[in-house]
């Protein structure tokens, strides 16, 4: 018996008959040979940390657009503060810590620069809609290892789709990494309004405070015993219907106070227009993407869909680099004699 055969054994005594067993995965699109030493989750989580989607993570923005300081989130930030939140309750619920921690790492690869102000325009620019949760697929099935994607399980694959607010996670710890990313960017997000004084802590209503907490990271603690409480021995994550109501109505008050604050959000038109005119051209252009994208065309992929590949990959700084050589005059000088 070799070393992933002892975990995988390991896995079947010790967690809950509940969790996501490695053994049992329904595996992978292409069959590979197993590794002598890691799970299949394992693995996953391995291919995840090391694919180029996930280092560009550190410079795509979570909600602030260029915040002057250097303890603002990231969208490689925000990732990894749902992975450590979502280990923390599965362990608490003896699920598979590798399988959530593959999904929470995964789950925002297919994110735009400028947040979720790219993804807008994007998703209004292409005919063919944008969703990030569902870009985040198409990065690990299709786009990375240069076209032939990270062939992921199923139920790693299945947790990134359904980790936005409306999905539905066929395993236990794709509900967890669900619930974690909420929480987590409430959380954070909260903290970082805070810092920039967008938002303090007088501005949340005393009975969420009396109900959830008095700082954002007694509400957090609030809300990972809860789940972990009313989760434990069942088949479905859940809070309970009081911290619930109070977590839908703090993220209420996060949408108003901060998420469509014009003080928070003043520069997200600038950020749409260029994502709006970086997809414009290359419309008309296709043969300006790098070579890469390009490839995709010639397998008849559709152009409007590669577009989207190559701007959704975009960091921050790198498509604005492009939209200033594309659109805006370089300097000139003249050499001569003076007059």
């Amino acid at each position: 018996m070799n070393i992933r055969e002892q975990m995988e054994k390991r896995e079947l005594e010790l967690l809950s008959p509940y969790a996501s067993h490695s053994i049992h995965s329904k595996g992978r699109e292409r069959e590979e040979q197993e590794c002598d030493i890691r799970t299949v989750y394992q693995r996953d989580r391995d291919r995840i940390v090391h694919c180029k989607a996930f280092r560009r993570m550190k410079d795509k923005t979570q909600v602030f657009l260029s915040p002057q300081g250097d303890h603002y989130r990231n969208r490689l930030t925000h990732t990894l503060e749902v992975s450590q939140t979502a280990r923390t309750i599965a362990k608490a619920l003896s699920l598979n810590e590798d399988l959530v921690e593959a999904i929470a790492l995964g789950h925002d690869l297919g994110h735009t620069p400028f947040g979720h102000a790219g993804e807008r325009a994007l998703n209004r620019v292409c005919p063919l809609g944008f969703a990030h949760y569902k870009q985040s697929v198409r990065v690990v099935e299709r786009l990375e290892k240069n076209g032939e994607g990270l062939n992921l399980t199923w139920e790693v694959r299945d947790g990134i789709l359904n980790h936005r607010t409306s999905g539905k996670p066929h395993t236990l710890e794709g509900q967890v990494v669900r619930y974690c990313d909420k929480i987590s960017y409430i959380h954070h997000d909260m903290d970082d309004a805070q810092r920039a004084g967008i938002i303090t802590e007088d501005d949340i209503p005393i009975t969420l405070r009396m109900l959830l907490g008095a700082t954002t990271r007694e509400r957090l603690n609030t809300f990972v015993h809860n789940i972990v409480e009313n989760s434990q021995g069942k088949d479905k994550i859940m809070m309970s219907p009081e911290i619930e109501e109070g977590f839908r109505d703090i993220r209420a008050l996060m949408f108003q106070d901060v998420y469509l604050n014009p003080a928070a959000k003043s520069e997200e038109k600038k950020a749409e227009h260029v994502v709006e005119e970086l997809y414009t051209y290359y419309s008309k252009y296709p043969e300006k993407m790098s070579e890469e994208y390009q490839k995709l065309l010639y397998q008849d992929e559709p152009k409007e869909r590669v577009i989207c590949d190559y701007i959704s990959g975009m960091t921050d700084q790198y498509s604005l680099e492009k939209f200033r050589e594309l659109f805006i005059p370089k300097g000139w000088s003249v050499q001569g004699k003076g007059q």
